[in-house]
């Protein structure tokens, strides 16, 4: 098996079977990409925090605002990122908006990161 390198050079395989073996494992390019942008939405510190404090209770913008002493507008900024993420939902109580994880998949994503980093 041939494939071509970055400077347009040819590279001859090794061991194609290991190849076939692998590319037939590899998921399609839209899911890699969307796997990557999830990563990326972890990239921020404030988000983590806004995360790590939804682990414990559903809260409202105001409640995390005071918690990471972070405007109304910086928390909702990164909320809205962390909703279109589908990593967070809401709901409503009256005027109140109530935020909490989407599902416990963010958790345990949340908790193999803080593992690894912590060993």
């Amino acid at each position: 098996m041939k494939g071509k390198t970055e400077n347009s050079g040819t590279t001859q395989a090794i061991h194609d079977d290991l190849i076939r073996k692998v590319s037939a494992e590899m998921p399609e390019e839209n899911i890699l990409y969307d796997l990557a942008e999830l990563f990326k939405i972890f990239g921020d510190s404030t988000r983590i925090k806004i995360l790590y404090a939804l682990f414990s209770s559903e809260m409202c913008v105001c409640d995390i605002s005071v918690l990471l002493s972070l405007s109304q507008s910086a928390i909702s900024h990164q909320l809205r990122i962390l909703k279109q993420a589908r990593l967070v939902k809401f709901r409503k109580v009256g005027k109140i908006v109530y935020y909490s994880l989407n599902d416990d998949h963010i958790q345990k994503i949340f908790e193999q990161g803080l593992s690894h980093v912590t060993e």
